[in-house]
């Protein structure tokens, strides 16, 4: 079962990106003083990434202060660096889960139909406190809707 209000996310270590470079991180090392936002979207350049991931520019998530917005994706690191230079650069930073154990990890693979041998994350936002103690957590049922992003403000301002 994905995690929930209250439950604390695993320290997990992967490569995370910030447009430029990449290196293997804990989560713990990439939270802020107040906490972090965390969003899993699959895949970088899928259309629902590029949605969401503009979306949270225009909310202003890029300013959220000691709470970095940090994603997780399949793809590797060249991918998602690309990806956050097509974003223009914001102070986002993705880790990159080519091979899906963060999403194992966080119980947030299925697998796809009609993707032979295919499995994706769902699409979620976790945000935590500094100590990874998840205060809002939202997994979707369904690929293509938005994120409750009041929510997932409302919970920062709570931090």
């Amino acid at each position: 079962m994905p995690p929930t209000d209250g439950d604390e996310l695993p320290d997990f270590e992967a490569l995370c990106c910030d447009g430029e470079t990449f290196r293997s991180t804990h989560l713990s090392g990439a939270v802020g003083d107040r906490g972090a936002v965390l969003v899993s979207t699959g895949f970088v350049y899928s259309a629902i990434a590029q949605n969401w991931w503009k979306r949270f520019q225009k909310y202003g998530w890029d300013d959220f202060e000691d709470v970095p917005v940090l994603g997780i994706s399949r793809d590797g690191p060249y991918a998602q660096n690309d990806f956050l230079r097509w974003l223009g650069r914001p102070p986002f930073r993705m880790f990159a889960d080519v091979n899906g154990e963060v999403s194992e990890t966080l119980d947030l693979l299925t697998d796809r139909d009609h993707m032979a041998n295919v499995a994706t994350p769902w699409r979620s936002v976790f945000v935590v406190d500094p100590d990874l103690e998840v205060q809002f957590a939202y997994v979707a049922d369904e690929w293509i809707g938005p994120l409750p992003h009041e929510d997932v403000e409302a919970a920062v301002a709570e931090l």
